[in-house]
């Protein structure tokens, strides 16, 4: 460690006033550190002592009390004081072995005047020493300081800091990025690096002299941590002011890099909208596949939208965190993956790693180990919806899978069977609905066959409508239509009967049924509540 003067017992010795002391006890402690000089003429000071301090007295309050004089010595070493000078002759002449014996056990030094000594001019010259060395640690912090803000400006890596800081203080400094692995300046052997890292972590929990320890916060959570160690010299206070105004320029320097990165993907979100629209070139898409690490060409692709809407009104829910989750599962099944995130919508371009196969339920299998995830269980405070567009077959086509994975999450809103997670492929005739809602006016159409249903039911609240939906996907079995509606058969029965009175006899004749069902799924869709009024909760069902 580069040296920063400390005031030491031993340097006293060359100070005015102390050419005739004599140190009678505890030598092995006269490399302490001096930071005050206290007079003591009480027989309590627990609250007088910050630790470190430089006793003097003439031992007035315990002069004819042995006992008490012991007691004194001791609470002095119990408050970490540095040493006791006493000035013998006024109202002591001798110090008892017992003290002598807890100060050289503790290494605590006692020193005494053979003559009497102005106490005021000794604290006068020592404070003098203390300030002085204090204005010059100032002054040396304030150079590094400015040093460290300018090289700031040129500095490319946080590696370039921690080197900084080794070339100041000439210990081993060692700095771990949240969840990553600690790094070491210098570097030093794999055993040392784990004996020094199992004294870190003791460190956390229990002062030690020799380590100390700065938590760099970024965005009000801790993002790395930052050390310094000394093997064999006590880590000065100067020290741990150095290592603070290390770890803020660390922090400035990260929350700089995390601006960059911001940029870079708010650049990135621009290429890859782009490309979901449709407006890159073959060559420009597998070039940027290659810079991001995916030399094969892979031909199998498809787009994901999930959107998530919190329960409570401004609750928050955390995006990053969603996306990590995802991208993980996906990868796991075989997926390179690229998202694009926009207000309350996260969009996935999955792009298939492996052989053909399997594709569809390898999405599902990802879906599924995101369902069961505690983060989507317990702590996600959001509905989610997925909805995934067509498979293609070129990077080229990622718009239409794009364009189809829209229209999913836009039927699944209206469905009213709503579940957690669509295909484009499985939505069949909702698909089919959503096409025709946009050139026929279908409510009008379902009206025709359904009115009588609906005005009857309006006017008795009789249920037909839910019976005849059921009856039709019973296939007509009346024992699994009671079952389902939890009705008697004799309920059902006059049910069937206001049905055919209302629909005809034939309502069950093939192709009137067909046109039936049709327009009771039509129904359904065109008269669903808006997706704020009733989106699935987080229970995944996947179809």
């Amino acid at each position: 460690m580069k040296e920063h003067f400390q005031l030491t017992v031993s340097d006293i010795f060359k100070r005015k006033h102390f050419e005739q002391a004599l140190v009678i006890a505890g030598n092995e402690g006269i490399q302490r550190t001096v930071k005050w000089v206290h007079v003591v003429e009480v027989t309590s000071i627990r609250n007088l002592l910050n630790g470190n301090e430089l006793i003097l007295s003439t031992g007035v309050a315990w002069k004819d009390n042995m006992k008490l004089f012991v007691s004194m010595v001791k609470e002095f070493i119990d408050n970490k004081a540095t040493g006791l000078c006493i000035e013998m002759g006024t109202y002591l002449t001798k110090v008892p072995d017992e003290v002598i014996e807890i100060a050289n056990e503790y290494q605590f030094p006692i020193i005494i005047f053979q003559k009497e000594v102005p106490f005021v001019e000794i604290t006068q010259d020592i404070h003098s020493v203390i300030i002085n060395q204090q204005y010059q640690k100032i002054s040396d912090l304030e150079n590094y300081s400015q040093s460290l803000n300018k090289r700031l400006l040129t500095i490319e890596t946080y590696e370039d800091i921690l080197q900084f800081i080794f070339t100041a203080l000439d210990v081993q400094i060692i700095f771990r990025l949240k969840n990553q692995e600690h790094e070491f300046v210098p570097e030093i052997s794999k055993s040392e690096q784990y004996s020094i890292i199992h004294q870190l972590d003791e460190a956390k929990l229990q002062a030690n002299d020799f380590i100390a320890y700065s938590p760099i916060f970024l965005f009000g959570q801790e993002y790395a941590e930052l050390f310094i160690y000394s093997k064999d010299i006590p880590i000065s206070e100067y020290d741990l002011l150095i290592l603070d105004r290390t770890a803020t320029a660390i922090a400035q320097h990260l929350l700089r890099d995390l601006y960059v990165e911001e940029k870079k993907r708010v650049e990135e979100f621009e290429w890859l909208h782009g490309w979901l629209e449709g407006e890159h070139s073959f060559e420009d898409i597998h070039e940027y596949l290659f810079e991001n690490g995916i030399k094969g060409k892979t031909n199998d692709v498809i787009v994901l939208i999930t959107k998530q809407t919190p329960i409570k009104e401004n609750a928050s829910h955390d995006v990053t965190y969603l996306k990590l989750l995802f991208r993980s599962f996906f990868e796991q099944n075989g997926f390179a993956v690229f998202f694009v995130e926009k207000r309350n919508e996260i969009t996935f371009i999955l792009l298939n790693n492996r052989t053909k196969k399997n594709l569809k339920e390898r999405i599902k299998n990802a879906i599924e180990s995101i369902q069961e995830s505690e983060f989507i269980r317990k702590q996600n405070p959001g509905r989610l919806m997925i909805g995934a567009g067509k498979f293609i077959h070129s990077v080229l086509d990622v718009h239409r899978s794009y364009q189809t994975a829209k229209e999913t999450l836009r039927i699944q809103q209206k469905m009213t069977n709503k579940q957690f997670f669509y295909f484009y492929e499985d939505l069949h005739l909702y698909r089919l609905i959503s096409q025709m809602s946009k050139h026929t006016d279908l409510q009008e159409l379902a009206l025709e066959y359904l009115h009588p249903v609906i005005q009857y039911d309006q006017k008795y609240n009789a249920k037909l409508l839910e019976t005849l939906k059921a009856y039709l996907e019973c296939n007509g079995s009346k024992q699994e239509t009671s079952n389902k509606l939890f009705i008697v058969r004799q309920t059902l029965y006059h049910r069937l009967q206001k049905l055919e009175n209302l629909l005809g006899e034939d309502f069950m004749e093939h192709e009137k049924r067909v046109a039936i069902e049709f327009m009771l799924l039509v129904h359904g869709y065109l008269s669903a509540a808006q997706p704020s009024d009733n989106l699935v909760t987080n229970r995944i069902h996947v179809k």
